[in-house]
C-alpha cells in the first residue's frame, strides 16, 4: 500500500466493527490490568510490559501496586526503593522514568492528564503508550501503535511501508487513525486490537482461520501473511565478556558501586564491573591479589546482548577498607537494593 493510498470504505466500516463483536467472546479478560480505566494502573502496565512478556510482567505488576498503591505513593518513594522492586525486570530506564514521571504527574499535573499530547510531554510516555492511557481511560480516539498492533495493520493493509523507519511509522498511524470507532468504543477496541496481535495474528504462525479480520485481510489474500510487517533494520545479537569484583567481608558485607546512568544495568548497585581480570586486578591493593579467586563463568542473555560474567571473588579482612568508588553493603540490605538480575542470583546462591 503506497503512502497516498486511501483506505477503502468497506475497510473502514468493517475493522472497528469486528473487533468490537471479537473481543467480548475472544478477546483476553484474565489480565490484572485489563477492564481498568486508571490511569495509574494502564500506565504501570504499559510501561512494564514495554520488551517485555506478560508473564514475568505478573507478578512486579502486583508487587509494585502492593507498594505504591497510587501515583502519589510511588512519587514520595525514594529511587533506590522503586529501583530494587524492578530488579530482575530489566531495561531499568524504564524504572528511573517511572519515578520521575510519577513525581511529573504529581507535581505539574495534580494527576494524571486526560490527553493523548499531554501524557507525551510526562519522562518516558511515547506515543504509543499515551493513546493506551488515553483511549482506555478517558475514550480519546487516539491509535496505540505497538509492535503487536503494527503487525495487525501492516498485514490486513497489506502495507508495503517499512515499519522500521520513522516515514513508514507515520504512514501506518495515519491508517490507524482513520480505522478508530467511535470515542466511547475506544476501551475495547483498543484492547481488542492488542489482544489480536498477542493472540491470534502471531509473528511466525498466525490463526489466520480463527481471525475476525480475515474477510478484510489483504495480505491472506495474496497468500504472503508472514511476509509483513515489512522491517529492513534488524538489530544484531553482540556478545561481551565482563569481570565482576566479588569482594566480602568476613561478616558477609559486599562492596557493590552504583552503576551510571546510561549503559548496562544503569543507576543499579552492582559489584564493580570491569572490561578484563587485569583491569579488575590493577584496582585491588597488591596485597589482597594472591587471594583472589575465579569463580565459574556464566552467561546472561539480554535481548540483543549475551554477557559472559567472570565472579573474581576475594575476601578483605579490614572492616574498613575501600575498593575504588563504592560501599560496604550488609545481607540484611541487599533485598532493599536496585540489583542486576544476574549479580542478585549470585550473591544470594
Amino acid at each position: 500500500m503506497s503512502a497516498d493510498a486511501v483506505l477503502s470504505a468497506s475497510v473502514v466500516r468493517g475493522f472497528a466493527r469486528r473487533l468490537l463483536a471479537w473481543h467480548p467472546i475472544h478477546g483476553r479478560s484474565d489480565l490484572p490490568w485489563q477492564g481498568s480505566r486508571d490511569p495509574y494502573r494502564v500506565w504501570l502496565s504499559e510501561i512494564m510490559l514495554q520488551q517485555t512478556q506478560v508473564v514475568t510482567v505478573l507478578g512486579y505488576y502486583q508487587r509494585f501496586l502492593e507498594r505504591f498503591p497510587c501515583v502519589q505513593d510511588l512519587a514520595a518513594a525514594p529511587l533506590d526503593e522503586v529501583l530494587g522492586l524492578w530488579s530482575g525486570l530489566g531495561y531499568y530506564s524504564r524504572a528511573r522514568n517511572l519515578h520521575r514521571c510519577a513525581i511529573a504527574v504529581v507535581e505539574r499535573f495534580g494527576g494524571f492528564p486526560s490527553t493523548a499530547e499531554q501524557l507525551q510531554s510526562l519522562p518516558g510516555i511515547g506515543p504509543s503508550t499515551a493513546a493506551a492511557i488515553a483511549s482506555f481511560c478517558f475514550s480519546e480516539r487516539a491509535a496505540i501503535l505497538d509492535g503487536n498492533v503494527k503487525r495487525v495493520l501492516a498485514r490486513v493493509l497489506a502495507f508495503d511501508g517499512d515499519v522500521g523507519t520513522s516515514a513508514g511509522h507515520r504512514q501506518l498511524l495515519a491508517y490507524a487513525q482513520q480505522l478508530l470507532p467511535p470515542a466511547d468504543c475506544m476501551p475495547v477496541y483498543s484492547q481488542a486490537i492488542m489482544d489480536l496481535g498477542a493472540t491470534v495474528c502471531l509473528p511466525r504462525q498466525p490463526q489466520c482461520g480463527v481471525c475476525p479480520l480475515a474477510g478484510l485481510c489483504k495480505a491472506r489474500r495474496q497468500d504472503q501473511v508472514t511476509h509483513y510487517p515489512l522491517k529492513s533494520r534488524k538489530i544484531k545479537r553482540s556478545s561481551v565478556r565482563l569481570w565482576l569484583l566479588w569482594a566480602v567481608r568476613a561478616d558477609g558485607a559486599v562492596w557493590l558501586a552504583r552503576r551510571p546512568e546510561s549503559g548496562i544495568w544503569g543507576g543499579l548497585y552492582c559489584l564493580p564491573v570491569f572490561e578484563s581480570a587485569q583491569a579488575l586486578l590493577q584496582g585491588l591493593p597488591e596485597r589482597l591479589h594472591p587471594t583472589v579467586q575465579e569463580q565459574p563463568a556464566f552467561l546472561h542473555a539480554l535481548t540483543h546482548r549475551d554477557l559472559h560474567l567472570h565472579p573474581m571473588q576475594v575476601v578483605v579482612d579490614g572492616r574498613r577498607d575501600r575498593l575504588g568508588q563504592g560501599q560496604w553493603c550488609k545481607p540484611d540490605e541487599l533485598p532493599g537494593l536496585g540489583l542486576p538480575a544476574p549479580v542478585r542470583k549470585l550473591l544470594t546462591v
